[in-house]
């Protein structure tokens, strides 16, 4: 097991190791709606990482708000993940990208798998893993994930405000 992630780390800091160029960090605000046995708004923030236009990286928090069994409640959430395009020189299609990434909040654990189109708007979902079997107001949070988010670039917003 020890030699498992011992080799894991080493290959992911390889991977970032052996990147020449800097990586930009773009800072973005975020809103939506997850489906996670229940309707949540969700609103955050996220940091997108990018070297080239063909793999971006992005690491967010948020807070999902919504009723649960008649109560108004909050979760927080940790969520990565990676966008990725391999069409070169196509402008059009380029604006797809494919998302695998990962979330976590204090209630369950999702892998999710979906679609972004120039990174702005997100439909993703997967299936979220129980972590308290107690629940959010008794209620597990188990079974299929839906995200539609939409990403607002805060350079974006500063421009728009001027």
């Amino acid at each position: 097991m020890k030699k498992r992630i011992v080799f894991a780390t080493l290959l992911f800091l390889l991977t970032f190791g052996s990147t020449k160029a800097q990586m930009t960090v773009h800072k973005m605000v975020h809103v939506g709606y997850v489906y996670q046995n229940q309707n949540f708004a969700e609103l955050g923030g996220r940091l997108l990482f990018l070297q080239n236009d063909d793999v971006i990286y992005r690491l967010g928090a948020a807070g999902m708000m919504g009723s649960v069994n008649g109560k108004f409640a909050i979760i927080p959430k940790i969520q990565a993940d990676i966008l990725l395009n391999f069409e070169r020189n196509v402008d059009l299609y380029h604006s797809i990208y494919f998302v695998a990434g990962a979330e976590t909040t204090t209630k369950y654990f999702a892998p999710k798998a979906g679609v972004t189109l120039f990174g702005v708007i997100d439909l993703t979902g997967g299936y979220a893993f129980s972590i308290d079997k107690a629940g959010l107001n008794g209620k597990e949070m188990k079974g299929v994930n839906v995200n539609f988010t939409i990403n607002l670039p805060l350079v974006m917003l500063h421009d728009l405000l001027k």
